[in-house]
């Protein structure tokens, strides 16, 4: 920071302690990026966004950086909020369009009741049925111990590991790569690897309960 650079990528709370720890200088900004707009300008972000933004706006000022804002879902709230740092005559593109309730037409959805208790059982024949012997399967849980008890369930018959936010960067990495390069076949998890994963050989997706 302190020998320049051209871009910045970083979270609300860390750009603001730069900014209050004067090592970070925004005047200058041309470009301003919110990625998930509407997690950003929600109640936890919103604050510490709005603050971080007055350091590189002025209200009224033609040279106000250029404002792009990416989302895949965006309420109307996110619009009305996002009006304060965009020109009158900004442009919205839309990808979604009507489809907001449509699924790939490729993929076959299937809702399943059983107890708790007989999940791991229950998982472990689904998995057989539909990923076969050598298919690769992400179950999503809601809790880290939920991923790390049903990683080490005997009733699984494949081989499994669990990936959630207790897990150091560079294991999770390592459990990717592996999950990626059929080391093992069935990778739990939280919602951290709800986002940004790209594996395209990925045969079933389980939800243990409905994605809130």
């Amino acid at each position: 920071l302190k020998s320049g650079i051209d871009i910045l990528v970083g979270t609300p709370g860390r750009i603001k302690d730069h900014i209050q720890n004067s090592k970070l200088e925004l005047s200058s900004v041309k470009h301003v990026v919110l990625d998930e707009v509407d997690h950003m300008l929600d109640m936890g972000f919103a604050e510490q966004v709005e603050e971080i933004l007055a350091f590189a706006y002025k209200k009224g000022s033609e040279n106000n950086p250029q404002t792009l804002l990416f989302s895949a879902t965006c309420p109307r709230w996110v619009y009305d909020v996002a009006k304060k740092y965009m020109k009158d005559e900004y442009e919205q593109i839309d990808l979604i369009g009507k489809k907001t309730q449509r699924t790939a037409t490729t993929v076959e959805h299937l809702a399943i009741q059983c107890r708790s208790s007989q999940r791991a059982g229950v998982l472990g024949d689904i998995i057989q049925v539909y990923s076969g012997s050598r298919g690769r399967t992400i179950v999503f849980c809601e809790t880290k111990k939920e991923a790390n008890e049903l990683a080490m369930n005997a009733s699984l018959k494949q081989d499994a590991q669990s990936l959630h936010g207790d897990i150091p960067q560079k294991q999770r990495e390592i459990t990717l790569n592996g999950f990626r390069n059929g080391v093992f076949e069935v990778l739990i998890a939280t919602n951290v690897a709800a986002r940004g994963l790209d594996i395209p050989e990925v045969d079933l997706v389980i939800q243990c309960s409905p994605p809130k």
